[in-house]
């Protein structure tokens, strides 16, 4: 594992010197970034009056996961730049990333082996096309070149990408890597967000912007199978959509309002709860929706991701919905959420590039779904055989500290959750989680 991460870091402070020349100019040919994370976690031994084959273990080892990922830029023509993400991962989450539908650890995959893979994260174009003289300078991150960009464009991307990375883009409460950890803080939880078991999709997202406002949209494959490793191909029946509009009111310099707010429309070879329930008492078994999957079935719902950010960091308030009838088929097994949180960055104490964030979320299914595990039924991630249903809410708290490296950035965080009913079940838990993150990025 370890080697991994410092080849990845080394072949970047190498080409460090190189890219730092052309960034001299007002754009730039190539970049090339990484990053590299790594989350161990454990949690305290906890009461439950059962457990099922996808329940959180009431006591288990300590659980360590890794992500590694090189992130390269190449400029095609005027406003065009081609991205690529070559990625490894390894490691485990607790209990197999099973029990708790707000899961901890957002770096963690439903992947059984802990074994470490090379993959394809992202492969896009991204292409922008002026509506305006005005002009304005990106810089260098990430994926995104150093470019001077028209100020109103319309912005064209199609390839493989998350669609996280350019949707419910909060900045207080987004990046697993550097701020909350826990999956249902780093997007919106009722958002069944298009994606195949890494969080990659394959599809078109096209955009409008101007400074204060954009309104865009996104069509993209969603996976085979629930939580599967490969995208169904049946583009005509399976699908994702979604649509977002952002605008942004600045009260002054450092102070500023954005309200996003998306609905989205996915159809996928899904099942259905009720079906399911039905189907199970006319012949006494325990309800299975996988036999219940067909083309028909879809899920359509919204999130509203607000953030009010001034000079020493931003708090955040977020709340989706989705109609919570069929399977839930990529993210997780969350039907509506709420979420409001608190970031500051440490200028306070002479520690400015260091955050502390606390957040709590509170997560929701419909009657359906919950029928549907009180009858013994499983979805991917959750079933304890039976379930006495309450809301599962988390509190998160975490200090990221900068470590004084020089050629690369570098941070040590210590994290706290608490978990009370997870996976909506009140006869499990409380469940206190504890980790810490490292994680290097160039």
């Amino acid at each position: 594992m370890l080697k991994f991460y410092f080849a990845t870091i080394s072949i970047s402070v190498f080409l460090l010197n190189a890219q730092a020349q052309q960034l001299a100019g007002s754009e730039q040919k190539w970049n090339l970034h990484a990053q590299a994370t790594a989350i161990t976690q454990y949690h305290l031994p906890f009461s439950a009056k059962y457990s099922g084959t996808n329940s959180l273990r009431t006591k288990e080892a300590a659980a360590t996961s890794f992500t590694s990922t090189l992130y390269a830029g190449v400029r095609l023509w005027k406003n065009g730049a081609i991205y690529f993400n070559p990625e490894i991962a390894g490691g485990k989450g607790l209990s197999q990333v099973t029990g708790i539908a707000g899961f901890p650890n957002g770096e963690t995959f439903r992947i059984g082996s802990p074994a470490i893979k090379l993959y394809l994260a992202r492969l896009y174009l991204q292409q922008y096309f002026s509506l305006g003289y005005a002009t304005e300078t990106v810089e260098d991150e990430a994926n995104q070149l150093k470019a001077i960009i028209p100020k109103r464009y319309i912005i064209l991307q199609a390839g493989k990408f998350s669609i996280s990375d350019f949707y419910d883009n909060n900045s207080l409460s987004n990046d697993p890597r550097t701020q909350f950890i826990n999956w249902s803080l780093m997007s919106t939880g009722g958002w069944d967000y298009p994606a195949n078991t890494r969080g990659y999709t394959v599809g078109l997202s096209v955009g409008y912007h101007q400074p204060s406002f954009s309104l865009k949209a996104a069509i993209t494959q969603v996976p085979k199978i629930a939580n599967g490793p490969i995208l169904d191909n049946n583009i005509g029946k399976a699908f994702g959509t979604l649509v977002e509009a952002e605008k942004e009111y600045k009260l002054s310099k450092e102070k500023k309002i954005v309200i996003r707010i998306a609905c989205f429309y996915n159809r996928a070879h899904a099942g259905n709860y009720d079906v399911s329930v039905k189907n199970a008492l006319t012949n006494s078994t325990t309800p299975n929706i996988e036999l219940t999957r067909l083309y028909s079935r879809s899920k359509a719902g919204f999130y509203i991701n607000t953030e009010y950010n001034f000079t020493n960091g931003g708090v955040f308030l977020t709340g989706s919905w989705n109609d919570g009838k069929n399977e839930t088929w990529a993210f997780t097994e969350i039907d509506h959420s709420v979420s409001t949180g608190i970031s500051l960055n440490g200028k306070r104490w002479n520690r400015g590039n260091d955050v502390v964030g606390l957040a709590v979320v509170c997560n929701g299914i419909s009657s359906q779904h919950s029928n549907y595990l009180k009858q013994g039924g499983y979805g991917f991630m959750m079933g304890d055989g039976t379930l006495n249903y309450g809301l599962e809410s988390i509190l998160e708290t975490y200090y990221s500290l900068q470590l004084p490296f020089k050629f690369v950035r570098a941070f040590i965080t210590p994290n706290y959750q608490f978990v009370l009913n997870p996976a909506y079940n009140k006869d499990r838990g409380p469940v206190h989680i504890v980790a810490v993150r490292l994680h290097v990025e160039i």
